[in-house]
């Protein structure tokens, strides 16, 4: 009802008639039932397939046990996975294969990526390999999306200081004390982890193990000298794995812009070497079914210049 009298009296604001018999006969035809407001609708959505917990795929040995430590409201270990994130986060750690996961939204098309993504430095962390250095880049089309996306890391990864991660967009502070006041203004009521690398000295620095970014700041990182450290060097001998969030915005001239710039990426980090990187993507509405796989599979092979 509220919403219904709010818009009444937009519409009695923005049609002000002069004649008085024209305005009380046009609020009276606003007045008639079903005209403005049609009652709620109801849709059911049938649920999706569930497949295994974390803690099955980690008594099976496919899952790092060090998930033990990341459990939490954001990623529970005894909760039941989609169908899906089961199906991809083992073709990913057991297979080492790169996938691109075309599923509805609201069905964890980022746990897909994230899930193998931790349990490969969960494994670097425990053969005490696990130091400074970019193991995986999470690109997105807009800083909103790398934004949520680090509130999600910041909740997952709040008992596990060993892990970094750190966001570089056009929003980045330069120094530390820019940073952490942009921070507190930015995520009011949130709380600055030590593993949460909020500058680009701190980055530049110490790389952290998961970067994320636009493909717009990508671009200036590959041509900015101060930013060299993430592909060149002893701390840029360690990536492995490339998640593109959203994968369907890049089509047509924005798809040959971003492929171009994943290949100069692959010939900074692993001199374009084939299988060298695991190359991972998603959306919510690449494919209509089984009949357009070979389509999807084509566009993430162009658009990585990898094997799908």
């Amino acid at each position: 009802n509220l919403i219904r009298d709010s818009y009444l009296r937009y519409l009695k604001t923005i049609y002000p008639f002069q004649d008085t018999q024209l305005r009380q006969q046009f609020w009276q035809a606003l007045q008639q039932p079903e005209v403005l407001v049609k009652g709620p609708l109801l849709e059911a959505s049938p649920p999706f397939e569930t497949g295994r917990s974390i803690a099955q795929l980690i008594e099976q040995g496919i899952l790092n046990a060090g998930f033990s430590h990341l459990n939490s409201p954001v990623l529970p270990l005894e909760r039941p996975l989609y169908l899906h994130q089961d199906q991809a986060i083992e073709k990913v750690v057991k297979g080492k294969r790169n996938l691109i996961v075309a599923t509805g939204t609201g069905s964890g098309k980022t746990e897909t990526f994230l899930i193998p993504i931790l349990n490969h430095l969960l494994s670097e962390f425990k053969a005490g390999t696990l130091g400074p250095g970019i193991r995986a880049l999470l690109l997105y089309p807009m800083n909103a999306l790398a934004n949520d996306q680090v509130k999600r890391l910041r909740r997952i990864l709040a008992n596990f200081p060993d892990i970094t991660f750190g966001r570089y967009t056009g929003e980045t502070e330069e120094t530390d004390s820019k940073a952490r006041l942009h921070f507190y203004d930015q995520f009011p009521g949130e709380t600055l982890l030590t593993n949460e690398l909020i500058s680009r000295t701190q980055m530049r620095e110490k790389p952290p193990h998961l970067l994320l970014t636009s493909y717009a700041m990508l671009e200036y990182l590959l041509l900015r000298p101060a930013d060299n450290t993430f592909f060149d060097g002893p701390l840029a001998r360690h990536w492995r794995f490339i998640a593109l969030d959203e994968a369907h915005v890049y089509d047509g001239a924005s798809g040959i812009e971003i492929a171009m710039l994943l290949r100069r990426l692959k010939e900074r980090v692993v001199n374009s070497e084939p299988g060298r990187l695991c190359c991972l993507a998603t959306s919510a509405t690449l494919g209509h079914g089984v009949e357009d796989y070979p389509e999807v599979v084509q566009f993430a092979t162009e658009l990585f210049g990898e094997p799908f």
